[in-house]
């Protein structure tokens, strides 16, 4: 079986394969590995993959519990909202900024959990000193500064990655054109808040029909995207919930406080009501009058 490793490592890592990630150099070794099923050792009548079918029924199946392979860590985000981990750095949510999070670092991704809510993930970096920056994790920081977006990492590497679409450039050029530049940015950072909970491809779609209207507004975008999500007979939603369930009073018509939902729940009151007449005639007696 050593033998074999050492094969496998100079007919096809010889010279060592050039790839853009771990999903590529994992797609290479299964065509490495269809092609060597039809291979035969030495002098063996049956090919490899041929024995593999014979033996395989002899093996002891594989767990149905799933196992955690992935290395733990605890950083601590950084005023910049990153984490540090093996010398590659990645972007959170800024609002964690200055807690300690826990990383599980596999061996192609890294999942950044805080308590036991997953708040972010990334493809695993190799490259010692890479970072990878997500637009969406500062959304709320470039809506707060909107004039730190053009010159950003996080807009260069969406770009890059092709999440910042033409669409986007074509929307965010309009509103400036119409707003300026701050207020023309605002508008842009709005649109881009739609993609936590629309489509991506239905976001996209409300921004050209808000375009074609001449409108540069994010209730148009959204609204837009809602009905092209419907037009295709789909949840305008990512994450679809199902009704909560009915208390019994009116149809609540507005936001109701949670005391308030409370005392729907509880019996009606059936004492009568207390008698004032007594104490009317105390409101009447001054003070000297008093015993």
């Amino acid at each position: 079986m050593e033998c074999q490793v050492g094969y496998f490592r100079r007919n096809y890592l010889t010279p060592v394969p050039r790839v853009v990630s771990l999903d590529e150099l994992n797609a290479s070794f299964a065509e490495f590995e269809q092609a060597e099923e039809g291979r035969r050792i030495g002098m063996r009548i049956r090919t490899i993959g041929q024995d593999f079918a014979h033996e395989c029924v002899l093996l002891m199946p594989l767990p149905q519990d799933s196992f955690e392979t992935g290395v733990v860590f605890t950083p601590r985000v950084d005023r910049y909202g990153m984490i540090a981990v093996r010398v590659c750095r990645y972007s959170v949510p800024a609002r964690f900024i200055g807690r300690t999070v826990r990383v599980v670092l596999r061996s192609s991704d890294l999942v950044v959990f805080h308590g036991r809510t997953e708040i972010a993930r990334h493809p695993r970096l190799t490259a010692k000193g890479a970072e990878r920056v997500v637009l969406d994790h500062f959304l709320e920081v470039l809506l707060a500064k909107p004039g730190a977006m053009a010159g950003s990492a996080a807009l260069d590497q969406a770009r890059r990655e092709g999440t910042f679409t033409v669409a986007h450039e074509a929307f965010w050029a309009a509103a400036k054109k119409a707003e300026g530049d701050t207020e023309g940015t605002k508008h842009l950072v709005h649109v881009l808040l739609l993609h936590r909970h629309l489509e991506h491809r239905d976001v996209i779609a409300g921004i050209r029909s808000a375009l074609a209207a001449g409108a540069h507004a994010a209730d148009i975008v959204a609204l837009e995207a809602r009905k092209a999500a419907q037009t295709d007979g789909r949840s305008p939603t990512v994450t679809v919930t199902g009704p909560a369930p009915a208390l019994p009073g009116p149809e609540p018509s507005e936001v109701v406080s949670l005391n308030a939902r409370r005392a729907l729940r509880l019996p009606s009151d059936q004492r009568p009501l207390p008698a004032l007449d007594r104490w009317d005639q105390l409101l009447n007696r001054s003070r000297k009058d008093a015993p």
